[in-house]
């Protein structure tokens, strides 16, 4: 599905919290900033809860407010933002050719497991 000139694109940062986001469904930022702390025990409460206010604006989350802690939800599914960060960077990388950005991907080192992974794939999408 192609972007939309005008769907959020997040950053680095903003894809790590989505990345503890999705897995929880719905969450209040002190839900997330506990999730956060196993791989990253520098980040803060305030920066968490700043993040997530941020990521409301631009469209990434959603908030319910009907609580006295405000609930946030990812406005987009893990599949549906991949695909679409795929999407641009095969336009402005790779020319839109998926071929040299898979080719540029497995040049870039995989490993023994994700090669047979790939593999298996490609041998069931011939059947």
């Amino acid at each position: 599905m192609p972007r939309s000139p005008d769907s959020p694109k997040p950053t680095p940062a903003e894809l790590d919290l989505l990345q503890t986001l999705w897995p929880l469904g719905s969450a209040t930022a002190k839900q997330v900033h506990e999730a956060m702390l196993a791989q990253r025990p520098d980040v803060t409460y305030a920066t968490v809860l700043r993040l997530m206010q941020v990521m409301h604006g631009k469209g990434l989350l959603l908030r319910d407010e009907s609580e006295r802690s405000h609930v946030y939800t990812p406005a987009y599914g893990r599949d549906a933002l991949q695909s679409n960060l795929l999407q641009d960077l095969m336009q402005r990388a790779f020319a839109g050719s998926a071929k040299a950005l898979v080719l540029a991907a497995l040049k870039s080192g995989i490993s023994k497991k994700e090669r047979a992974e790939i593999e298996k794939l490609l041998r069931e999408d011939k059947q």
